[in-house]
């Protein structure tokens, strides 16, 4: 099968292409610029993503896409107006991509979406307010920033467009997805940790979900082909949900180092955060985000392969120098 996978240079595509040519289908992968040490066969670069893109090339021969190119979410964002930067890459772009790829004849369409589009938080069952409710593939959106927002009407464009076109469409939303070569929110841990920092989090009490990279992979690649896939939308999770301070020492311990977590009470945590314009990063830290799988392992007999401590080491292993693949 000859796949075209957008954004085949970042953190899941790197490792979902070395997965795909393991398992011999041929592979066009697009990148905004090829990078100077490339040497993947099948390289292209397809400049910025949006409206105008032309993916001729890159689709020609295709018989399935992985889109996984997109604005992401940013801690600084310089743009004057992020929700129209975000609905430009994200909803314009990948409704264009779509578009091209139905009339060059692809027949399978998966999109990497987010859970943020469901919230940033876990709501709580209204008859037992002690209760959490996790977040399952039907409930209603409720996209809470300009990243969320773009990612969910790039959702209802694809899924209008599937219908029209008779074009197959899978839709996936991951929470934060953990693995070699991770960034954000876990790579600051890690340094932390590395560090011997004393945090501050002794005394949170959350749970979260979170996927890790081979178990994300496993998914994807089992849509490419399952019949039951297309026209669905899929929520992908470990099988482990945990809390953010028991994430913290489970990394320590794999690093060999202890965790050394301060009892600081959870509401003197914000007053510094909402002074450092910093309420949204520590609501991540400190907040419940669960997701209920339970329909993606019915429909398509997926479970998680790797468990949570598994995908911890992965992460944690120091990766090898060598060209881009």
């Amino acid at each position: 099968m000859r796949i075209l996978v957008t954004g085949a240079t970042g953190f899941v595509g790197q490792a979902l292409c070395a997965r795909l040519e393991q398992q011999g289908h041929e592979l066009r992968r697009s990148t905004r610029q090829a990078p100077p040490q490339a040497t993947a066969p099948g390289l292209i670069a397809i400049g910025e993503l949006g409206p105008d893109t032309d993916w001729r090339l890159a689709l020609q021969g295709c018989d399935l896409v992985i889109h996984l190119a997109a604005r992401v979410h940013l801690m600084r964002d310089t743009s004057r107006d992020p929700l129209t930067a975000f609905r430009r890459a994200n909803r314009q772009g990948s409704l264009n991509l779509a578009k091209q790829a139905a009339a060059a004849g692809v027949r399978r369409f998966i999109y990497l979406s987010t859970i943020k589009i469901h919230g940033e938080q876990t709501r709580f069952k209204a008859a037992e307010a002690h209760l959490p409710e996790p977040f399952r593939a039907d409930d209603p959106a409720h996209p809470e920033d300009a990243y969320a927002c773009s990612k969910w009407e790039a959702e209802e464009d694809l899924a209008a467009w599937a219908r029209q076109s008779g074009m197959e469409l899978v839709i996936i939303r991951p929470p934060l997805v953990h693995g070699p070569g991770v960034k954000g929110n876990l790579a600051r841990m890690i340094q932390w940790l590395q560090r011997g920092w004393p945090l501050p989090l002794g005394r949170v009490d959350n749970r979260r979900s979170l996927v890790g990279l081979d178990n994300l992979i496993d998914l994807l690649l089992l849509c490419c082909e399952h019949p039951a896939a297309a026209g669905r939308r899929f929520l992908v999770a470990d099988a482990e949900d945990l809390s953010t301070p028991e994430l913290i020492r489970r990394m320590g311990s794999a690093l060999g180092r202890p965790a050394r977590l301060l009892p600081v009470p959870e509401p003197l945590l914000y007053l510094p955060a909402r002074l450092a314009g910093k309420q949204g990063q520590l609501s991540r830290l400190l907040g419940s985000l669960q997701l209920d799988c339970r329909q993606t392992q019915e429909i398509l007999g997926w479970t998680p392969r790797l468990t949570l401590d598994e995908g911890i080491r992965r992460m944690l292993e120091p990766k090898a120098p060598g060209k881009l693949r």
